[in-house]
């Protein structure tokens, strides 16, 4: 399981994403997705921690959060939608 962090900072450096979540465990990978057209940050990133454990108590204490001007929102990340599955069923040719 990985959490989701959103509304980040254009400014953050995944150094500093592991830094503040270090605070609550061990942080195991953090990513910050970038931009395919200018190679810059997108505004979001997820981070695995060691233990579901961990995992709670840095969505409960980093949640809201003001960080470098911004709330982050922190939660469990949902599983990524294969964009294919939206026209399952649907036989029909466009």
């Amino acid at each position: 399981m990985s959490i989701y962090v959103g509304n980040l900072s254009y400014e953050v450096a995944q150094d500093d994403l592991e830094q503040v979540f270090a605070e609550y465990g061990t942080v195991k990978r953090a990513q910050l997705p970038l931009d395919r057209e200018t190679g810059r940050p997108r505004g979001f990133g997820f981070v695995e921690m060691e233990s579901e454990d961990e995992e709670t108590a840095a969505i409960d204490a980093l949640n809201g959060v003001e960080w470098m001007g911004r709330s982050m929102k922190v939660n469990k990340a949902r599983p990524k939608e294969d964009k294919r599955s939206f026209n399952k069923g649907n036989n029909r040719s466009y």
